[in-house]
């Protein structure tokens, strides 16, 4: 059990990638990749931008300080991923486990309730088995748009100005890789393989 938890928090984990221009400098969890910036003198018409792969739009980390003051800052500003999942070890008393539930208010038609009231388990087990359905059946649509708009925001800034960046915008969100990946084919190096790790990595 240790083992799937273990690799279900690093899946959960968010990466970060840095690039000097059009070079690609680090890529990994925050920390790493903000001790890596730490350490280079960027030329002043070379600035250095840090992408939260995620999402494809840049972040700042305040770099200034030793090595652990940059580090407690990055983790206040990037959390580590939380488990969902209360400790098995820890006692279930009644009403609502400590851990894992959030409570908002939801509002319903008075037929809803009805109805998920005379679910087993009551209203709030039939919501939250709702959503894990729709979570499961629209999964792959979901991240595929995650994925597709994390791939143009980190374009966008990347490479505006760069040729045929209208024509391969039109074909990503077109869903047209072939030709997306022709498009692009000429920019450079590293920010062309980042943007199709962006866009298709889950895809492969």
């Amino acid at each position: 059990m240790a083992s799937v938890i273990n690799m279900a928090m690093i899946s959960m984990q968010r990466t970060f990638t840095a690039f000097q221009g059009h070079r690609r400098l680090a890529s990994g969890p925050a920390g790493e990749v903000a001790l890596v910036v730490k350490r280079i003198a960027p030329p002043p018409d070379e600035p250095i931008i840090i992408f939260e792969d995620g999402t494809g739009r840049p972040i700042d980390f305040d770099l200034r300080g030793g090595d652990r003051e940059v580090l407690a800052r990055v983790a206040k500003l990037v959390p580590p991923p939380v488990e969902e999942t209360a400790p098995p070890s820890e006692p279930r008393g009644r009403g609502r486990p400590r851990l894992g539930v959030v409570a908002r208010e939801v509002t319903l038609l008075p037929r809803h309730w009805e109805w998920l009231n005379a679910q087993p388990g009551g209203a709030s087990v039939a919501l939250r088995k709702l959503v894990d359905e729709a979570r499961r059946v629209s999964g792959d649509k979901d991240r595929e748009r995650q994925a597709r708009d994390a791939a143009y925001h980190f374009m966008s800034t990347m490479a505006g100005n760069l040729p045929q960046f209208e024509e391969a915008s039109r074909a990503l969100f077109a869903d047209d890789r072939r030709r997306f990946t022709g498009l692009i084919a000429d920019w450079p190096v590293d920010v062309r393989d980042h943007i199709v790790k962006l866009a298709y990595s889950d895809r492969a």
